[in-house]
């Protein structure tokens, strides 16, 4: 697990869980997590293990994350799905977020996912789409990134979908805002935007170290092109509190809304 705050006694922590092992199947060459063709298998035990975790840490908001699995039949999805549907029986008033794997464009295994009972939909497009190939391994592609979020949306419209990406690696400043119109014309509401950190001396390597002020700038201008909510910053992660405050109240508020109507 990282990135958490306990709960303080009225349900307004938050958690980021790592889902289905620590090895993945990818080797994107950002990221230091373990790869092999054929990590160990799922732990069937995990969906019940973290539901009685989550229910027990008086939590408010959750993002189950994951490696991706493409060893597996479905990818993982139906696990991934079972983790969320255990976790809302056990805790139902938590709002949970999951950073989803593409499963290959597969949009059956995809909406496993999307139906499991989850209220945020993430997957990252992490790149532009000139550097797509560079910075992602080959199973992990730009246009894939797109029908994923844009079949979520299409299929699942009242659903909130969301997507981080990373700079400082070498995108173009009018590559970014195409990437940013693609992303809300795929109806993504929520984007993240931070700063690329090279893990170790075998990953990419910084091109550039963008200023606060620039992810400012991305700030207001995602705004102004539409998006619900912009999170930019150096030490923004797709996973960050402030966004995941924005999202629970805002999720909230449209639980509300229906209820009464």
């Amino acid at each position: 697990m990282s990135d958490s705050l306990p709960g303080n006694g009225d349900g307004g922590g938050t958690a980021t869980i790592m889902l289905m092992g620590d090895t993945c199947t990818r080797g994107c060459r950002f990221c230091s997590i373990k790869t092999a063709k054929a990590p160990p298998p799922l732990d069937i035990e995990e969906p019940r293990k973290v539901a009685e975790s989550i229910a027990k840490w008086n939590l408010g908001y959750v993002v189950l994350t994951s490696v991706d699995r493409d060893d597996l039949p479905d990818g993982g999805s139906g696990h991934i799905a079972s983790c969320v549907s255990h976790l809302k029986e056990s805790a139902p008033d938590v709002l949970v977020e999951v950073l989803s794997p593409d499963f290959q464009g597969n949009m059956e295994h995809v909406n496993n996912v999307a139906t499991s009972g989850l209220d945020v939909f993430a997957h990252n497009v992490e790149t532009v789409e000139r550097l797509t190939g560079r910075v992602r391994d080959h199973r992990a592609g730009y246009k894939q990134t797109m029908d994923v979020l844009s079949g979520v949306k299409g299929l699942h419209p009242n659903l909130v979908t969301k997507t981080s990406i990373m700079l400082g690696v070498g995108e173009r400043d009018e590559e970014i805002r195409q990437c940013m119109r693609d992303l809300l014309d795929a109806g993504v509401e929520i984007l993240t935007l931070g700063q690329y950190l090279r893990p170790t001396s075998r990953h990419l390597k910084v091109a550039e170290y963008v200023t606060p002020e620039k992810f400012d700038e991305w700030r207001e201008e995602g705004e102004a092109m539409g998006f619900r909510y912009v999170a930019s910053g150096p030490l923004v992660r797709s996973s960050y509190r402030a966004g995941e405050f924005f999202l629970e109240t805002m999720l909230k508020e449209r639980k509300a809304a229906a209820s009464s109507a």
